[in-house]
């Protein structure tokens, strides 16, 4: 009876313990999806545009606070210059990851005069999730990421353009196609470093929402996870400094993450983070601004500072 009390509660102690932790595994290695019935268009001239232009859809990650209802917006166009609203028509939603067995149907939504759809995903366990939006017309589709975290979950924030890749204009290079943007000399080790260890990711980046299917397959390409990937709502990527203030004042003020790191190379990164609450002890620039208004200094590229200021980081203490 002793030993059965004792392996309950080092289970129960375990899973309390796990659950502090992302889950990197589950929403990487999704089961067989199998796709809603595919139905015509509601609207005639939306069979003309998918039967044209290729789909340019995207689904906008969330990380939320342990016991928040989760709400995720997908974006649905095509071409990858016109960017044309995919108006009025059936998209389905499915969910798969942390304590579900298989994928889980969440329901119908129509998209509005802007393309998009808000779906109701609940309260979910802490955790990760994939959640996958399928439009009914074409079956075409796209996915994003669900992060539920408990309070206090130590985060390294990454911006993308010349701080992961090596320049601010390899992003246009990589949108156009002529050629796949360079990332720094151990980037995506030391951004891996870091997961190993058991911290939340978070890339906040000033690219407009609609390059976010190009950049989610950067990110692979580069061996990194794409996700928690979050770009700027404005067309243009506008407004740069203010979206990312407000984004870390959501993620430390709602959410309650534990923003430990922020990496960055822009004058707007510096400022940014400093209006977040991120001390200038913990902020990281690259580049050109290395160093700059109290900041901490990476020169040339992430070797060094992978090899001293990485690899003498300890586990996240959030994560067991």
């Amino acid at each position: 009876m002793r030993f059965f009390l004792l392996a309950l509660c080092l289970t129960a102690f375990s899973v309390g313990l796990w659950a502090d932790c992302p889950d990197y595994t589950t929403p990487s290695n999704p089961p067989a999806f199998s796709k809603p019935t595919k139905r015509s268009f509601r609207n005639f001239g939306n069979t003309i545009l998918a039967g044209l232009y290729v789909p340019y859809h995207m689904v906008y990650d969330t990380i939320v606070k342990s016991g928040s209802n989760a709400t995720m917006v997908g974006k649905f166009d095509y071409d990858a210059v016109f960017h044309k609203d995919l108006e009025g028509e059936y998209i389905h939603v499915y969910i798969y990851g942390t304590a579900l067995s298989g994928w889980t149907y969440v329901g119908r939504y129509t998209t509005n005069g802007d393309g998009k759809i808000t779906a109701n995903l609940g309260i979910r366990a802490t955790g990760d999730y994939i959640v996958r939006m399928v439009v009914e017309g074409d079956l075409s589709s796209a996915d994003g990421y669900l992060t539920v975290a408990d309070p206090g979950r130590q985060t390294v924030l990454f911006d993308v353009d010349g701080t992961l890749t090596t320049n601010d204009f390899e992003a246009l290079a990589d949108y156009a196609g002529i050629k796949i943007a360079d990332a720094y000399h151990y980037a995506p080790e030391t951004v891996n470093a870091y997961r190993n260890k058991g911290y939340q990711i978070i890339y906040l980046t000033g690219r407009p929402y609609w390059n976010t299917k190009d950049t989610r397959e950067w990110f692979p390409s580069k061996g990194m996870k794409s996700w928690h990937y979050h770009p700027s709502s404005d067309y243009l990527g506008a407004n740069v400094q203010a979206y990312k203030t407000d984004y870390i004042n959501y993620l430390r003020n709602t959410v309650g993450l534990d923003i430990i790191r922020a990496y960055g190379n822009a004058t707007t990164d510096i400022a940014a983070y400093a209006a977040g609450g991120i001390p200038k002890s913990n902020t990281w620039i690259i580049g050109e601004n290395a160093g700059k208004e109290g900041t901490q200094s990476i020169t040339g590229n992430y070797s060094l500072h992978y090899n001293t200021v990485v690899a003498s980081t300890p586990q996240s203490s959030s994560c067991y």
